[in-house]
């Protein structure tokens, strides 16, 4: 709400956000209050409490409803805290509605409301009370956009504002000024440490919308809410690509969305604060029109997380029927927001970055194009991203730049099974360049559905995520091998980012396993795939280009360790009765993924999709032991100390469910 001036505030309308349609109302039933049995004897009826409450400190807030009295008494307890809570007595009241005042002492938060008569109480719900200072800004001639960042109504010092391309900070009345062309059509702040913008669903509100109109002056105020992020998770999820197609829907609901939502709960037990980030391609751009499932049906599933989401558009998150970058993007900036901005969780800096230039030759109004595009950050947002960077004073702050396009390229091994990194990102010199002064990057990114690390700059390491979809949910489709891999046979999952200050440590969380499930073991006298055990429609002429040396019977006593997160200074030891094995590292497909995906497309009787089909992949190791019946006691350890073991027993079966 943008009139930050009114005195009064009347609550119990549905509000409509530009970008997200219905404001949700919470805790209400049909006859707005949480439960009937509870109103005998106040007879309070058609109670609406909106998800969000703006109020001037010393303002009224009035609820419409019927059956208040004036001897009432409101009780609001914090949602987070149980033991803070405020009691405001009825001041006003009427047959269509009533009136109260918060208490001086009232601080912005999310709060449970209950009406007290006498002995007789009812909860009428919970909602964001959002305390907004009473600002009257003057205008300053060439400043378009101006406004004040603010918190429990008094303003924050040094808090940076951008329209997209100029930059700016709040000074000490937490007032700012931008001369604003309004090109991007937002005015955005990066959310200081330790606050937190107000949501709409799960999406944070650092961004406000800007009219086209450059001759009007537009005050555009935020309101954060004073939290203790200083240790904080983030989650970062790549590749969604919800389109309501092989049975997605089911496996988000069923698999994927009790997976994060467990993870959400057990870092948030303590008071810990955990976010989504997104890394792109949400949803899948062939299937917005013939499947109705673009980015407003995805919003809902979004939703169901337990935490504030950060988007992030990916190259199949644009409208397929314009032929140009802007225009394609124009329904993300009207459903999610900005598709680059920064923001700061504790002691740590975010960048969400949008490295995609959609060309989508021949696409039209009623026509889908070819969707192509170049992997690319446009001048512009680089110019902006050193303006972002410059604000930053302290150059040991860590970075985390996230982006959907890896800025490398997934690595290949040399003869001696040395990393060779080649810069993927069109022009990834320039990103580079422009986080040379800081000491710690870190660079988030998805797009390719497997999982990698790269460590070519001194300051900068690349985290490349698999996919939440895997192989784009077609290995748990029904009928298939229910299952959830990626094209490197890692496991469908995310990231799991643990900051304390400036400490950080991270672990890849496969979807539907424990955090300490970092590898997989095969032997390879076991695995042996062919049409009659793996498809048996099919033949082992069609297989041939799929399987490679796995079409062969191996008795070589060899067994492949596939570890999945490893990066250059994690250890992988492998003993056999007590003696250390040599273990090499090579660049091969992992054989799960190829009898659970491209086995069984050829057995459905189609052409496996040639960007979905198993990948050779760098983070495969290989033993050879000394017999095929010996148990093989291997540890994994990451950089962090972290020990990750198998006591494979062999001869191990080759299935489909295997871990």
């Amino acid at each position: 709400m943008e009139n930050s001036r009114r005195k009064f505030l009347k609550v119990g309308s549905l509000t409509t956000f530009a970008g997200i349609s219905g404001m949700a109302f919470t805790n209400c039933s049909k006859n707005g209050v949480d439960d009937i049995d509870q109103n005998i004897g106040l007879n309070i009826s058609e109670v609406s409490i909106p998800s969000n409450i703006d109020v001037v400190e010393g303002g009224a807030v009035i609820f419409s409803g019927r059956g208040f009295k004036i001897v009432d008494t409101f009780k609001f307890v914090s949602i987070s805290d149980a033991s803070i809570t405020f009691t405001s007595d009825a001041s006003a009241v009427s047959d269509k509605d009533v009136s109260f005042i918060l208490p001086a002492t009232f601080t912005t938060g999310n709060y449970k409301i209950s009406v007290t008569r006498g002995t007789l109480s009812l909860v009428l719900g919970s909602t964001l009370f959002n305390l907004i200072a009473d600002t009257n800004i003057p205008d300053i001639g060439g400043m378009t956009v101006k406004g004040m960042v603010f918190s429990d109504g008094e303003g924050i010092a040094g808090v940076v504002v951008s329209d997209g391309y100029e930059v700016t900070v709040t000074d000490d009345k937490g007032i700012y000024y931008l001369p604003s062309l309004k090109k991007t059509g937002f005015v955005f702040i990066s959310i200081p440490g330790n606050y937190e913008a107000t949501t709409v669903g799960n999406i944070p509100q650092f961004f406000k919308r800007l009219s086209n109109s450059v001759s009007t002056v537009e005050q555009k105020d935020f309101s954060l809410i004073k939290v203790d992020n200083e240790k904080h998770v983030v989650i970062p999820m790549a590749d969604w690509h919800l389109a309501n197609r092989n049975n997605d829907i089911d496996q988000y609901t069923g698999k994927v969305l009790p997976d994060v939502n467990a993870s959400i709960d057990k870092y948030s037990a303590d008071g810990t604060k955990v976010y989504v980030l997104t890394l792109g391609d949400m949803t899948w751009d062939t299937y917005w029109y013939n499947n109705n499932f673009a980015l407003k049906e995805y919003v809902p599933y979004m939703n169901m997380l337990n935490c504030p989401v950060f988007n992030l558009i990916g190259n199949h998150d644009y409208d397929p029927y314009f032929a140009n970058d802007w225009e394609a993007e124009n329904e993300y900036r009207e459903v999610l927001g900005p598709t680059y901005y920064s923001f700061n969780l504790g002691k740590i800096h975010y960048v969400v970055l949008d490295n995609v230039e959609y060309i989508n030759t021949g696409g039209s109004p009623g026509t889908v194009g070819s969707r192509n595009y170049n992997y690319s950050i446009d001048s512009e947002q680089i110019k902006w991203l050193k303006k972002d960077l410059a604000a930053i004073t302290d150059k040991g702050t860590p970075v985390v730049v996230a982006m959907h396009v890896p800025l490398y390229s997934k690595p290949t091994l040399d003869v001696n099974g040395n990393q060779i990194n080649k810069v993927n990102l069109d022009n990834g010199s320039a990103l580079i360049d422009a986080l040379h002064d800081f000491s710690t990057v870190h660079v988030l990114t998805g797009h390719v559905h497997v999982n990698y690390r790269v460590e070519e700059a001194s300051n900068l390491m690349e985290h490349n995520t698999g996919a939440i979809c895997a192989t784009w949910w077609w290995t748990g489709k029904n009928g298939y091998a229910d299952n959830h891999i990626c094209k490197d046979g890692s496991p469908g999952g995310y990231g799991v980012w643990r900051m304390n200050g400036k400490n950080l440590d991270w672990i890849y969380k496969g979807i539907g396993h424990n955090e300490d499930y970092q590898f997989r073991t095969y032997d390879l006298n076991s695995v042996h795939i062919t049409a009659a055990n793996f498809a048996p429609k099919a033949t082992d002429a069609d297989l041939a280009p799929y399987v490679e040396s796995y079409g062969q019977p191996n008795n070589n006593n060899e067994v492949l360790i596939n570890v999945w997160a490893f990066e250059k200074n994690w250890k992988i030891e492998v003993k056999e009765n007590g003696i250390e094995l040599s273990t090499k590292r090579i660049n091969a497909k992992d054989p799960l993924h190829i009898i659970s995906y491209d086995a069984l497309r050829l057995n459905a009787g189609a052409v496996p999709t040639e960007a979905f089909v198993t990948n050779k992949t760098p983070h495969i190791f290989k033993v050879t032991a000394s017999a095929p019946n010996t148990t093989l006691e291997i540890k994994v350890t990451d950089r962090f100390g972290n020990v990750f073991r198998e006591s494979m027993v062999r001869p191990k079966a080759f299935t489909y469910d295997m871990i």
